[in-house]
């Protein structure tokens, strides 16, 4: 069982997390230090191409005037191109491998330390916070299991494998679970309707550019 207490901060994750080991039935319990702060690298992603779409829309004098309708529409595609990024980095999770999860430094934010046979890792869903714990155990040298390194996923499966210094480790258990984040549905909202106002000023340069390029016999 794993419980998730919602962000604080935009780029702040505040975990407070139970976890009872099937193994021997010991419940762990272990929260976000407090002395640490660890940005989620999708909230900061996502500002940086908002706060790029705004240099953009910003940039120019106030008393500057657009002479073509091309030039609008050259603006309107860069700012449209920020804010799709923005909204990927939310609906789409990074895959990472195992060893990249276990190099993230993740696991040093908790207090107490977890065990070294768990791994975290902690992204952003659409409008959900998810933690995923996995629990590993050592493959011995003489272990007869075929080893084959699991490669990027989202979400890794009991049976993946990886290498990690000088050992192999499988993991035996997955623990996920998601917190829905009120502000982060807000976003993908407003990301959505900027989007589609960026095309209706688009649609309506068209109309107009094609209006001023006729000529009538």
């Amino acid at each position: 069982m794993a419980t998730v207490m919602a962000a604080t901060a935009a780029e702040r994750a505040v975990l407070d997390v139970n976890l009872k080991m099937p193994r021997n039935n010991q419940l762990l319990h272990f929260a976000f230090r407090e002395d640490k702060q660890w940005k989620l690298q999708q909230i900061q992603d996502a500002r940086n191409h908002v706060s790029q779409a705004i240099y953009l829309l910003t940039s120019r004098d106030q008393s500057y005037q657009f002479k073509t309708g091309a030039e609008v529409l050259k603006l309107m595609d860069a700012v449209m191109l920020q804010l799709t990024r923005a909204r990927n980095r939310l609906t789409t999770p990074a895959t990472l491998t195992l060893p990249e999860i276990a190099a993230s430094g993740l696991t040093r934010m908790f207090a107490p330390a977890l065990p070294s046979d768990l791994l975290v890792n902690v992204y952003i869903n659409l409008n959900k916070l998810c933690l995923t714990v996995y629990q590993l155990h050592a493959l011995q040298p003489n272990s007869t299991k075929n080893f084959r390194p699991a490669g990027g996923a989202v979400l890794h499966s009991p049976g993946a494998m990886f290498e990690w210094g000088s050992q192999r480790l499988e993991v035996s258990h997955v623990h996920k679970v998601e917190c829905v984040i009120p502000w982060l549905n807000d976003a993908l909202v407003y990301f959505t309707v900027s989007l589609q106002l960026c095309q209706q000023l688009k649609d309506k340069i068209s109309v107009f550019s094609s209006y001023w390029s006729y000529r009538p016999f």
